[in-house]
């Protein structure tokens, strides 16, 4: 069995140190700071598009997506060399934010049509999306409504212009603007599909269903499933919060360029391994 690779390793490294940080550094300061938040929202900073990919949110979390790291990017860092291993890791990442972002605004702009003839301004539409209506982990409609009725008073707004349909649409906007993007899992996508291009007759099994699939049917079949999952809310092998789209977004980019190398026979010299 081949060792650890030097990138894969250093990798893990700082997957690591940036959870210990989020566990040691008291009232989430540090988890705030490097999440990636929905640009809508206040709390978004540029870095956070490069930082939330080193970002997890618990210790399953963390867990699952480091053996996945050092289960197949040895692999694929061996096959490749560190330098194309670790542009594959970084893109499949920026796949994985342009994909999940792009969703999230569709799920915004959609509620916001509802309430487009409301004719709120545009400052105050930006005040309401980044209400703080979360209590444990979940963002409640009642917390909502606390708030947003002080904020239609500021802005001269009467109340009674909402119905249901116009109060879910809003709330709905929080909803999609409060959201954060943290973990590996877009990285590691990519990295997959890169694994499975170069080995597709590999055979791989999940932990929970012991039956081992060729990787050239696996990791469609996963990756089929996430979109699924994206699309009716359902979800069959992770948490119910998990950004289903970019993990679409980051296999569809590792897929996408070891397609374009093997098309236009990358030349291996170019890269220093």
């Amino acid at each position: 069995m081949r060792g650890i690779t030097d990138t894969v390793k250093h990798l893990l490294i700082i997957n690591v140190l940036m959870f210990i940080g989020t566990l040691t550094i008291q009232n989430g300061i540090f988890y705030n700071w490097f999440s990636l938040h929905f640009p809508v929202n206040d709390s978004f900073k540029i870095w956070q598009i490069i930082t939330h990919m080193f970002m997890h949110g618990s210790g399953m979390h963390i867990l699952f997506n480091m053996f996945a790291l050092w289960m197949f990017g040895v692999a694929v860092e061996h096959q490749l060399g560190s330098s194309k291993f670790l542009f594959i890791y970084i893109s499949a990442g920026l796949g994985a934010v342009l994909f999940q972002l792009g969703y999230n605004y569709f799920e915004y702009y959609s509620a916001y049509q509802y309430i487009a003839d409301l004719n709120l301004s545009s400052e105050l539409i930006h005040k309401i999306a980044n209400i703080n209506a979360t209590e444990g982990g979940y963002i409640k409609g009642q917390l909502f409504q606390n708030q947003l009725l002080p904020l239609l008073a500021e802005y001269n707004v009467n109340p009674n212009v909402l119905n249901t349909q116009t109060f879910s649409a809003l709330f709905e906007m929080n909803i999609a603007a409060s959201s954060r993007m943290v973990g590996a899992s877009g990285c590691i996508m990519g990295v997959l599909a890169a694994f499975g291009m170069m080995n597709p007759e590999a055979k791989l099994m999940l932990i929970f269903l012991p039956i081992p699939i060729k990787a050239k049917y696996f990791i469609p079949g996963i990756i089929l499933l996430d979109v699924i999952s994206a699309i009716s809310g359902q979800s069959f092998f992770s948490p119910s919060n998990t950004a289903y789209m970019a993990h679409v977004g980051g296999a569809l980019t590792g897929f996408l360029i070891m397609w374009y190398w093997k098309r236009t026979q990358f030349n291996k010299n170019r890269w220093d391994r």
